[in-house]
Protein backbone atom coordinates (compact mmCIF):
# COMPACT_ATOMS: atom_id res chain seq x y z
CA UNK A 1 0.00 0.00 0.00
CA UNK A 2 1.65 3.19 -1.07
CA UNK A 3 0.51 5.41 1.39
CA UNK A 4 1.62 3.77 4.25
CA UNK A 5 2.16 5.73 7.18
CA UNK A 6 3.98 2.50 8.93
CA UNK A 7 6.75 3.70 11.08
CA UNK A 8 5.71 7.99 10.95
CA UNK A 9 5.60 10.30 14.06
CA UNK A 10 2.67 12.41 13.72
CA UNK A 11 1.37 15.50 15.75
CA UNK A 12 -2.53 16.02 15.71
CA UNK A 13 -3.92 19.53 16.91
CA UNK A 14 -7.26 19.10 17.57
CA UNK A 15 -7.47 15.22 17.85
CA UNK A 16 -9.41 14.57 20.58
CA UNK A 17 -12.95 14.74 19.17
CA UNK A 18 -14.90 14.80 15.70
CA UNK A 19 -12.24 14.63 12.66
CA UNK A 20 -9.30 14.61 14.64
CA UNK A 21 -9.95 11.95 16.46
CA UNK A 22 -11.16 9.33 13.83
CA UNK A 23 -7.70 10.76 12.35
CA UNK A 24 -6.12 9.37 14.97
CA UNK A 25 -7.43 6.00 15.12
CA UNK A 26 -7.06 6.00 11.05
CA UNK A 27 -3.31 7.25 11.69
CA UNK A 28 -2.82 4.69 14.24
CA UNK A 29 -4.30 1.94 12.47
CA UNK A 30 -2.05 2.74 9.54
CA UNK A 31 1.14 2.40 11.97
CA UNK A 32 2.15 5.47 12.71
CA UNK A 33 2.32 6.86 16.46
CA UNK A 34 0.83 9.80 17.71
CA UNK A 35 0.42 12.84 19.27
CA UNK A 36 -3.30 13.77 19.76
CA UNK A 37 -3.74 17.61 21.21
CA UNK A 38 -7.13 18.23 23.04
CA UNK A 39 -8.53 21.83 24.34
CA UNK A 40 -10.24 19.63 27.68
CA UNK A 41 -9.25 16.81 29.29
CA UNK A 42 -11.76 14.07 28.64
CA UNK A 43 -12.47 10.04 28.01
CA UNK A 44 -10.56 8.75 25.03
CA UNK A 45 -9.47 5.39 23.69
CA UNK A 46 -6.45 4.05 24.46
CA UNK A 47 -4.22 2.66 22.07
CA UNK A 48 -0.63 2.03 21.56
CA UNK A 49 1.69 4.35 20.42
CA UNK A 50 -0.93 7.21 20.58
CA UNK A 51 -0.96 10.10 23.25
CA UNK A 52 -2.77 12.85 24.24
CA UNK A 53 -2.21 16.38 25.28
CA UNK A 54 -4.06 18.73 26.78
CA UNK A 55 -4.10 21.99 26.05
CA UNK A 56 -5.49 25.54 23.98
CA UNK A 57 -4.18 25.63 20.01
CA UNK A 58 -4.56 29.17 20.67
CA UNK A 59 -1.94 29.08 22.73
CA UNK A 60 1.26 29.74 21.30
CA UNK A 61 3.48 27.53 23.18
CA UNK A 62 0.67 24.06 22.83
CA UNK A 63 2.03 23.32 19.39
CA UNK A 64 5.73 23.68 20.28
CA UNK A 65 5.19 21.29 23.34
CA UNK A 66 2.83 18.43 21.25
CA UNK A 67 5.97 18.18 18.68
CA UNK A 68 8.30 18.49 21.34
CA UNK A 69 6.29 15.71 23.26
CA UNK A 70 6.58 13.92 20.03
CA UNK A 71 10.32 13.99 19.37
CA UNK A 72 11.01 12.57 23.03
CA UNK A 73 8.26 10.03 23.10
CA UNK A 74 8.89 8.37 19.54
CA UNK A 75 12.35 9.52 18.21
CA UNK A 76 11.19 12.10 15.34
CA UNK A 77 8.42 14.04 14.22
CA UNK A 78 7.07 13.18 10.32
CA UNK A 79 4.17 15.35 10.27
CA UNK A 80 1.27 17.71 11.44
CA UNK A 81 -2.31 17.33 10.78
CA UNK A 82 -4.08 20.70 12.69
CA UNK A 83 -7.97 20.28 12.95
CA UNK A 84 -8.46 22.36 15.49
CA UNK A 85 -10.94 25.48 15.01
CA UNK A 86 -14.46 25.89 15.61
CA UNK A 87 -17.48 28.46 15.17
CA UNK A 88 -17.61 32.06 16.51
CA UNK A 89 -21.56 32.76 16.90
CA UNK A 90 -21.07 32.12 20.59
CA UNK A 91 -18.62 35.37 20.65
CA UNK A 92 -20.88 37.18 17.82
CA UNK A 93 -19.79 35.96 14.34
CA UNK A 94 -22.73 36.01 11.84
CA UNK A 95 -23.31 38.34 8.66
CA UNK A 96 -21.61 41.39 9.05
CA UNK A 97 -23.82 44.15 9.43
CA UNK A 98 -24.40 42.00 12.75
CA UNK A 99 -20.84 41.15 13.17
CA UNK A 100 -19.06 41.86 16.50
CA UNK A 101 -15.80 42.78 16.82
CA UNK A 102 -14.67 40.19 19.55
CA UNK A 103 -16.70 38.17 17.31
CA UNK A 104 -14.49 38.62 14.37
CA UNK A 105 -11.44 38.82 16.76
CA UNK A 106 -11.77 35.86 18.22
CA UNK A 107 -12.81 33.56 15.49
CA UNK A 108 -9.70 34.56 13.28
CA UNK A 109 -7.75 33.38 16.68
CA UNK A 110 -9.26 30.23 17.04
CA UNK A 111 -9.09 29.22 13.64
CA UNK A 112 -6.12 31.48 11.97
CA UNK A 113 -3.85 32.23 14.44
CA UNK A 114 -3.80 28.70 16.44
CA UNK A 115 -2.58 27.01 12.41
CA UNK A 116 0.18 29.93 12.45
CA UNK A 117 1.24 28.69 15.47
CA UNK A 118 1.30 25.38 14.95
CA UNK A 119 2.42 25.44 11.13
CA UNK A 120 5.44 27.40 12.23
CA UNK A 121 6.19 25.10 14.99
CA UNK A 122 6.87 22.01 12.54
CA UNK A 123 8.25 24.15 9.83
CA UNK A 124 10.93 25.03 12.66
CA UNK A 125 10.80 21.69 13.60
CA UNK A 126 11.68 20.52 10.07
CA UNK A 127 14.24 23.00 9.16
CA UNK A 128 16.08 22.31 12.15
CA UNK A 129 16.05 18.60 11.69
CA UNK A 130 17.29 19.01 8.00
CA UNK A 131 14.34 16.29 7.02
CA UNK A 132 11.13 16.64 4.60
CA UNK A 133 7.75 16.96 6.34
CA UNK A 134 4.72 17.16 5.44
CA UNK A 135 1.34 20.06 7.24
CA UNK A 136 -1.90 19.44 6.78
CA UNK A 137 -4.60 21.99 7.43
CA UNK A 138 -8.43 21.87 7.85
CA UNK A 139 -10.13 24.37 5.80
CA UNK A 140 -13.67 24.64 5.16
CA UNK A 141 -16.11 24.62 1.49
CA UNK A 142 -17.19 28.08 3.26
CA UNK A 143 -14.22 29.35 2.41
CA UNK A 144 -14.70 29.36 -1.37
CA UNK A 145 -18.66 28.34 -2.00
CA UNK A 146 -20.60 30.13 0.38
CA UNK A 147 -24.08 29.26 1.48
CA UNK A 148 -25.70 32.47 3.18
CA UNK A 149 -28.68 31.08 3.86
CA UNK A 150 -28.18 29.09 6.57
CA UNK A 151 -24.44 29.32 7.19
CA UNK A 152 -23.50 33.45 7.47
CA UNK A 153 -20.70 33.11 9.61
CA UNK A 154 -18.15 35.69 7.83
CA UNK A 155 -15.28 35.86 10.16
CA UNK A 156 -15.57 31.91 10.19
CA UNK A 157 -15.36 31.93 6.31
CA UNK A 158 -12.77 34.75 6.31
CA UNK A 159 -10.26 32.42 8.28
CA UNK A 160 -10.61 29.88 6.62
CA UNK A 161 -10.25 31.39 3.30
CA UNK A 162 -6.97 32.66 5.02
CA UNK A 163 -5.83 29.62 5.55
CA UNK A 164 -5.87 28.17 1.68
CA UNK A 165 -4.09 31.19 1.32
CA UNK A 166 -1.57 30.74 4.29
CA UNK A 167 -0.77 26.92 3.05
CA UNK A 168 -0.51 27.89 -0.30
CA UNK A 169 2.21 30.23 0.42
CA UNK A 170 4.06 27.92 2.55
CA UNK A 171 3.81 25.37 0.43
CA UNK A 172 5.44 27.53 -2.71
CA UNK A 173 8.59 28.66 -0.50
CA UNK A 174 9.05 25.37 1.71
CA UNK A 175 8.96 23.45 -1.34
CA UNK A 176 12.57 23.46 -2.45
CA UNK A 177 12.95 21.91 1.23
CA UNK A 178 10.81 19.55 0.69
CA UNK A 179 8.36 20.10 2.96
CA UNK A 180 4.49 19.70 1.69
CA UNK A 181 1.25 21.63 3.05
CA UNK A 182 -1.95 20.95 2.19
CA UNK A 183 -5.27 21.02 2.77
CA UNK A 184 -8.74 19.45 3.25
CA UNK A 185 -12.13 21.64 2.87
CA UNK A 186 -15.04 19.59 4.14
CA UNK A 187 -18.72 19.82 3.53
CA UNK A 188 -21.11 19.94 6.61
CA UNK A 189 -19.76 17.27 9.25
CA UNK A 190 -21.34 15.46 11.91
CA UNK A 191 -18.92 17.22 14.70
CA UNK A 192 -19.51 19.07 17.88
CA UNK A 193 -19.13 21.96 15.93
CA UNK A 194 -22.21 20.89 13.89
CA UNK A 195 -24.92 20.46 16.99
CA UNK A 196 -26.86 23.36 15.31
CA UNK A 197 -27.31 22.28 11.78
CA UNK A 198 -28.20 18.48 13.25
CA UNK A 199 -31.08 19.86 15.02
CA UNK A 200 -32.20 22.04 12.71
CA UNK A 201 -34.74 20.28 10.07
CA UNK A 202 -34.49 23.08 7.17
CA UNK A 203 -30.76 22.81 7.39
CA UNK A 204 -31.17 18.85 7.21
CA UNK A 205 -33.34 19.21 4.40
CA UNK A 206 -30.80 21.79 2.46
CA UNK A 207 -28.35 19.32 3.07
CA UNK A 208 -29.99 16.40 1.34
CA UNK A 209 -30.01 18.33 -1.96
CA UNK A 210 -26.45 20.52 -1.39
CA UNK A 211 -24.47 17.12 -0.48
CA UNK A 212 -25.98 14.85 -2.63
CA UNK A 213 -23.85 12.11 -2.59
CA UNK A 214 -24.41 9.02 -0.63
CA UNK A 215 -28.10 9.78 -0.58
CA UNK A 216 -27.96 13.11 0.61
CA UNK A 217 -26.06 13.73 4.08
CA UNK A 218 -23.95 15.35 6.53
CA UNK A 219 -20.50 14.11 6.54
CA UNK A 220 -19.30 11.72 8.95
CA UNK A 221 -15.28 12.50 10.62
CA UNK A 222 -14.52 9.50 9.18
CA UNK A 223 -14.81 10.42 5.30
CA UNK A 224 -11.85 12.51 5.88
CA UNK A 225 -9.71 9.89 7.22
CA UNK A 226 -8.55 8.01 4.25
CA UNK A 227 -7.94 11.75 2.49
CA UNK A 228 -5.69 12.70 5.69
CA UNK A 229 -3.64 9.23 5.57
CA UNK A 230 -2.57 9.52 2.16
CA UNK A 231 -1.58 13.37 2.18
CA UNK A 232 0.89 12.76 5.43
CA UNK A 233 2.11 9.40 3.75
CA UNK A 234 5.23 9.42 1.02
CA UNK A 235 2.69 8.37 -1.51
CA UNK A 236 1.74 11.96 -1.91
CA UNK A 237 4.98 12.63 -2.19
CA UNK A 238 4.78 14.83 -5.01
CA UNK A 239 1.57 16.45 -4.22
CA UNK A 240 1.49 19.96 -2.34
CA UNK A 241 -0.39 23.08 -2.48
CA UNK A 242 -3.55 21.84 -2.89
CA UNK A 243 -6.96 21.86 -1.33
CA UNK A 244 -9.02 18.65 -1.69
CA UNK A 245 -13.00 19.41 -1.10
CA UNK A 246 -14.72 16.22 0.65
CA UNK A 247 -18.08 17.34 0.87
CA UNK A 248 -20.71 15.37 -0.68
CA UNK A 249 -20.57 17.37 -3.79
CA UNK A 250 -21.57 20.75 -1.90
CA UNK A 251 -19.55 23.21 -4.42
CA UNK A 252 -21.31 21.15 -7.48
CA UNK A 253 -24.82 21.90 -6.10
CA UNK A 254 -27.26 24.77 -5.67
CA UNK A 255 -28.98 23.07 -2.31
CA UNK A 256 -32.84 23.28 -2.45
CA UNK A 257 -34.00 26.14 0.12
CA UNK A 258 -37.31 26.37 1.83
CA UNK A 259 -37.10 30.05 1.44
CA UNK A 260 -35.15 31.57 -1.60
CA UNK A 261 -35.46 35.13 -0.05
CA UNK A 262 -32.40 36.34 2.48
CA UNK A 263 -34.19 39.80 3.52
Amino acid sequence: MSWTLQGQRIVVIGGTTGIGLAAVNAFHEAGAAVIALGLEEMEVPALDSVRYMWADACNEDAAEKAIQWCLDEYQGFDALYHVAGGSGRRWGDGPLDELTNEGWDKTLALNLNSVMFSNRAAIRHFLALKQKGAILNMSSVLAFQPAPHHFATHAYSTAKAGMIGFSKSIAAYYASANIRVNVLAPGLTQTPMARRAVQNPAIQTYIRTKQPLDGGRMGVPEDLSAAACFLLSNGARFITGQVLEISGGWSLSDGQLENQTLL
